[in-house]
């Protein structure tokens, strides 16, 4: 195959009197024909397939495919990708790292080069998602925190310590630092990347992966990068393509300008909504338009960081002037920054006013339209406009009392004793998380300025709510002091709990005894306001079955009030000294005092916190570890233990022939969330995973979270579908991880059941409704399920990265044709299932079931197979990606 576009395209550049190469779209579009109207994102995937086409793995009918989809704006073909660099954070990263490690075991045993098991490319691991909330609301809770962080997490951090030293290419980021996605943002992202290659400085689009879905974050910067599971970016940093499809390119068009009193929490809220309702899962969405001069790079991040909340692959914003402009004021050298402007330009991939790539589809909103609103009671994309917030409380709750079961009636009959203060809505957390909001000065600073009003009114926080303060980098807390907003965050409560995401990722900690007895005894439903993206029942506490996602300074709005039942457009929030009401509209500050302060924000702040990055506290730079290229693993930690997926691995595959009464695990309906699957918060002593850890001498106060275990599959394979409020329909008037084993009829918990088909010698299948899968890339969400003997799930549709992990672990992921569901088919539980036809298996083929009823009736039923891509069927035949790669290693 010829490779006239890959050498024909070779171009260079000079900037500050350097010289560069690149591959120029422009001279290829000599050859390929007219390219102009290409969305920006298609253009980043057109230069990667350029510079890396080699006549094998990608070939010129692969960049064909990109010129040819400008003719319906869609095209079914397959197309290798190769990332820059990697990104992770330390739920996603310690597994990925415990693979990697546990792949050298394997690789070693196999009489293989344990060295080929190194990161190729470039990766990036943010210690940021193990931090918790136990202490608050005092100077103190900050340096508590991180010191309970470090005792609780020394053996992961070790672990973690021992792969920066012996893995190639492989950075981390010390705890206590930042968020990943926001020291993406203002530290580790080049927008234009460049490698020495043969002498020459080639110079090519900053992309990148990353094991945590809001990866999208840094699409806001004209980086192309999403999330996937942590085994696909152990493939990717292996050297292994990612496999895509061509991908439909939503565009979303903006015109005018905020409205004075809206944040960008109220804009992003309002795109999740709309697209959500569009249907842009698997889509790329692309922004344009003239409304993009109205909004900051830090309002762009919030909205592309909400990427998976609407479903999209990537949100994705055009390089201008206004990424030049946060380029500089995060402190990057002004020789890139050049370098970004002249590449970007020559490129086509500079926003031009006027701008009218072609699209597949197209929505329009006119920003001046936007209205205050918040998202809940359990799902991102609900809206409510803040007067119609206490009704859609009292609906959830009405809804929450319809579906109690009666022995949950009975148990906590409501004593309605007047003394207690608590009542249902009471806001029990009120969290400034990162991730989202804390990116954006704007809403920040909004927040502190009405903390500052709320303390000259004489107001306080009420005494039941948990209140904190996570920032996602150090430079959050810089300009909050400097700008004197902390004082005043501080004396209601906000105090800084640690750099992290906590309360969004399900690290609330603890509410105090008297609350959480208070609310079982009357079967309270409480709230939790947080500036987060994630509000899954469940996930932020399970004591809290209202959650909802708000701008920071209504987050402190709601504090104050006490309540989630309150109109805070028409309702006072509390009375000042003298009696009077104080309503929101007194707190909230005008644009031009917000605007007074932002320009205090100086590149010196992000030049000083990035300095040392890499360094950490005295406690990190103290852990000693090993010089050994194989991990020394302790069988006796409950944190850190081997893979299990390689111990039986043989050099050669065999693929299975079939499936034969396979029974079913589970029964679930719509939108089942990665953290219903694979919990990430607290570890319940009376769960198998609990039990486990007590099994092993582990005190209940020293559990800490199913996300930080996440490098044991003992604890993982225990908690997978054991979420507190997960529903298996298989099993009425009962929440949690439980289902009912047959032929016993025995209720038993997930894990019990599972363990017992298994040593029964039967194979499990899951039945699912729509969205199976959706929420974070979380990959003991297919680790788990796997483990535990589940082979099939069939669901009406799946999540995106979700649906790659299944494939990753070597499960199947079969889809209900239209207009057949579990419904339809009336699925009991009690059926067994036949699949015969694993030879006839490929892409996007059909696949017939069998259905056995309990009456002996067999009913043959087809579905769709979702292995959508020949890539994906090689590692489905392996059993998984990670045995392809190793197979790979040893030829």
């Amino acid at each position: 195959m010829s490779l006239i576009l890959h050498e024909h395209s070779k171009d260079t550049l000079y900037c500050s009197g350097k010289q560069y190469h690149y591959y120029s779209l422009l001279k290829a579009a000599q050859h390929l024909g007219n390219i102009d109207r290409l969305p920006k994102s298609m253009k980043v995937l057109l230069e990667n397939l350029l510079r890396w086409q080699d006549a094998d793995s990608i070939q010129e009918e692969h960049i064909q495919s990109i010129v040819k989809w400008q003719k319906n704006a869609h095209i079914d073909c397959e197309i290798p990708y190769r990332p820059a660099r990697i990104l992770m954070q330390d739920f996603t990263g310690v597994p990925a790292i415990v693979d990697l490690a546990s792949m050298r075991n394997a690789v070693k045993r196999l009489g293989g080069n344990i060295k080929k098991v190194n990161p190729i490319l470039p990766v990036d691991l943010v210690i940021d998602h193990s931090i918790s909330v136990d202490y608050f609301g005092n100077k103190y809770a900050f340096t508590k925190n991180v010191n309970l962080e470090m005792e609780r997490n020394q053996e992961r951090y070790i672990f973690l310590r021992w792969g920066q030293k012996t893995f190639d290419r492989f950075r981390v980021v010390p705890p206590g630092t930042g968020i990943c996605h926001q020291v993406n943002l203002e530290y580790l992202a080049k927008i234009i990347w460049n490698q020495i290659q043969d002498g020459k400085t080639i110079v090519y689009p900053d992309t990148l992966v990353g094991t945590d879905s809001h990866t999208t974050m840094i699409n806001a910067l004209g980086v192309l990068g999403w999330g996937v599971g942590g085994i696909e970016a152990e493939a990717a940093m292996l050297g292994q393509p990612i496999s895509i499809l061509v991908p439909d390119i939503i565009g979303f068009k903006f015109i005018g300008t905020l409205s004075p009193g809206i944040t960008a929490t109220d804009l992003v809220l309002t795109v999740t909504q709309m697209l959500r309702k569009k249907g842009v899962v698997g889509k790329f969405v692309e922004f344009y338009g003239d409304g993009l001069e109205n909004l900051s790079l830090a309002d762009r991040a919030t909205i592309s960081n909400m990427a998976p909340e609407y479903g999209a692959t990537c949100a994705f914003f055009p390089i201008d002037a206004i990424t030049l402009k946060y380029l500089r004021l995060t402190g990057r050298d002004e020789e890139q920054i050049e370098l970004v402007e002249i590449y970007a330009k020559k490129q086509g991939l500079w926003r031009n006013i006027g701008d009218e790539p072609i699209f597949t589809s197209t929505l329009t909103l006119n920003i001046k339209e936007v209205e205050s609103c918040i998202a809940g009671p359990k799902r991102p994309q609900d809206r409510v406009l803040l007067s119609d917030v206490p009704s859609a409380f009292s609906l959830a709750n009405k809804q929450k009392i319809k579906n109690l079961p009666n022995f949950y009636n009975i148990r906590y009959k409501c004593d309605q004793s007047k003394k207690d203060q608590l009542d249902h809505g009471a806001v029990v957390i009120a969290a400034i998380t990162s991730c989202t909001n804390t990116s954006n000065p704007s809403v920040l600073i909004t927040a502190g300025l009405l903390a500052k009003k709320a303390i000259k009114y004489g107001l306080r926080c009420k005494n039941w709510v948990k209140t904190s303060l996570a920032p996602g980098s150090k430079v959050v807390s810089t300009y909050l002091t400097i700008t004197q907003l902390t004082p005043h965050l501080d004396k209601l409560g906000f105090n800084l709990v640690g750099y992290g995401c906590t309360t969004c990722i399900g690290n609330s900690g603890s509410l105090s005894r008297h609350i959480e007895n208070t609310i079982k005894k009357r079967n309270l439903t409480v709230a939790a306001v947080l500036s987060g993206n994630r509000n899954f029942e469940g996930r932020i506490h399970p004591l809290v079955q209202t959650n909802w996602l708000a701008s920071p300074p209504l987050v402190v709005a709601y504090a104050l009030a006490g309540n989630i039942k309150i109109n805070l457009q028409t309702d006072a929030i509390a009375k000042d000294r003298q009696g009077n009401d104080i309503f929101l509209k007194d707190l909230w500050p005008s644009r031009e005092e917000i605007s007074e302060v932002l320009e205090k924000i100086t590149s010196d702040m992000f030049k000083k916190q990035y300095a040392k990055i890499f360094l950490g506290t005295s406690s990190w730079q103290k852990i000693q570890v090993s010089d050994f290229e194989t991990y020394s693993w302790n069988k006796a930690s409950t944190y850190i233990q081997p893979s299990p997926f390689f111990e039986k691995m043989e050099k050669t595959f065999h693929t299975e022939k079939k499936i034969k009464g396979a029974r079913i695990l589970a029964i679930y309906g719509d939108s089942v969330t990665t953290d219903h699957i694979s919990p990430a918060g607290s570890i319940k002593a009376n769960s198998p995973a609990g039990r486990y850890l007590l099994e092993n001498g582990i005190e209940e106060n020293d559990f800490n979270s199913y996300g930080s275990r996440r490098g044991n599959y003992e604890v993982m394979i225990r908690g997978t579908f054991a979420n507190t409020r997960i529903r298996n329909e298989m099993i009425s008037g009962i929440e949690g991880g439980y289902t009912r084993h047959f032929p016993s009829n025995e209720i038993l918990s997930i894990y019990d059941a599972a363990m017992r088909y298994k040593t029964e010698g039967i194979s499990l299948v899951i039945i699912a409704g729509k969205e199976y899968g959706s929420g974070s890339s979380r990959d003991w969400a297919a680790k788990g399920p796997r483990l535990q003997g589940v082979c099939i799930i069939i669901a009406e549709s799946f999540e995106r990265i979700h649906r790659s992990n299944l494939i990753g672990m070597g499960i199947l992921p079969l889809e209900f044709l239209p207009g057949i569901t579990r419904k339809t088919l009336c699925i009991e539980g009690d059926e067994s299932i036949e699949l015969c036809e694993f030879s006839q298996i490929k892409p996007n083929c059909k696949i017939k079931i069998i259905l056995k009823r309990i009456n002996g009736k067999c009913e043959t039923l087809e579905t769709q197979c979702r292995i959508d891509t020949k890539s994906e069927l090689m590692y489905y035949q392996n059993g998984g990606i990670l045995q392809y790669m190793i197979r790979n290693m040893l030829k």
